[in-house]
């Protein structure tokens, strides 16, 4: 795989899991929205599990974003150890 490629594919992944965190946190602030309404219903059901499900979501996003700044930096050194912008240039040119 080319270098232009390769990087092309890299950011199209910092993309991606950009988006799952936002996706992530939307999630749980929807899972607390419920939990503050059960305040007044008293559901024993949503009582039970909405805290483990808010955590277990909140461990996820803790991870994808360790994923997401590890990834990014490996991403940016990639760029910069391979001189992207002006690898982007020349092909910009060539066409």
């Amino acid at each position: 795989m080319d270098k232009l490629k390769k990087f092309g594919l890299m950011e199209k992944i910092v993309h991606e899991l950009e988006d799952l965190k936002n996706s992530q946190q939307a999630i749980i602030q929807k899972i607390a929205k419920i939990e503050v309404d059960n305040i007044d219903l008293g559901d024993k059901r949503l009582e039970k599990d909405l805290p483990d499900m808010h955590q277990r979501v909140a461990d996820n996003l803790d991870t994808i974003a360790a994923i997401l700044e590890d990834f990014a930096k490996q991403t940016d050194e990639y760029s910069n150890k391979n001189n992207i912008a002006a690898l982007k240039e020349q092909e910009a040119l060539a066409n």
